[in-house]
């Protein structure tokens, strides 16, 4: 029997696919877009504190940021809205860390979340970082999709939502968020991706 002791710790995660994903030095030949859809399907937002019979997934908050991106700016190309549906893609490993979380711990979870999202990226024919302009546009979808999730599921105050994500737009459609059950949310996400993606 070997001694463990030797043995260096492991940095990678094997996935469904047969895929062995190095954590440390992710290399886009071991990413694969169904391995991501299973995983942030299977990813609770809010730490799963949400109203409903199944958890708001990553998935569904990546496919709303999209939708939301689109909104606020309906004349990006198709490789700025794929990068935005994949803005969280490295959850699907890492998980979803809520911000009061990763401050109480402090750990700077963002050189691996950057490698992770680069190598994504690069997988699928994308620049490994977005622009600054389109990382602005992001985060506002990402926080206006926040918004929603807050006071629609995780019992936010209007007032509190408003304070802590901003307001939303006067103009425009507010989205009804209904959580989905996992497949439903894996396949939502897969059938967005593969519009996008073939374009």
């Amino acid at each position: 029997m070997p001694d463990r002791r030797n043995i260096p710790p492991r940095a990678w995660q094997r996935m469904l696919s047969g895929r062995r994903l190095d954590l440390l030095e992710p290399s886009p030949l071991d990413i694969e877009i169904e391995d991501i859809a299973h995983g942030l399907a299977r990813v609770a937002r809010w730490n799963g504190q949400t109203k409903g019979a199944h958890a708001f997934s990553v998935a569904q908050h990546c496919v709303l940021v999209e939708r939301l991106v689109a909104d606020l700016n309906p004349r990006l190309d198709r490789s700025a809205r794929l990068m935005a549906l994949l803005h969280d893609a490295p959850e699907y490993v890492v998980g979803d860390l809520i911000s009061p979380f990763k401050r109480a711990i402090g750990i700077d979870y963002k050189a691996l979340e950057e490698r992770l999202q680069a190598a994504i990226h690069l997988r699928f024919g994308l620049p490994s970082s977005p622009p600054q302009m389109l990382k602005i546009l992001f985060k506002r979808a990402d926080h206006l999709s926040a918004y929603y999730e807050a006071t629609q599921l995780a019992g936010f105050e209007d007032t509190e939502a408003r304070r802590l994500f901003g307001a939303p737009p006067k103009s425009g459609v507010t989205p009804r968020l209904i959580p989905l059950p996992t497949a439903e949310a894996q396949a939502l996400f897969l059938t967005r991706f593969r519009k996008l993606y073939t374009l």
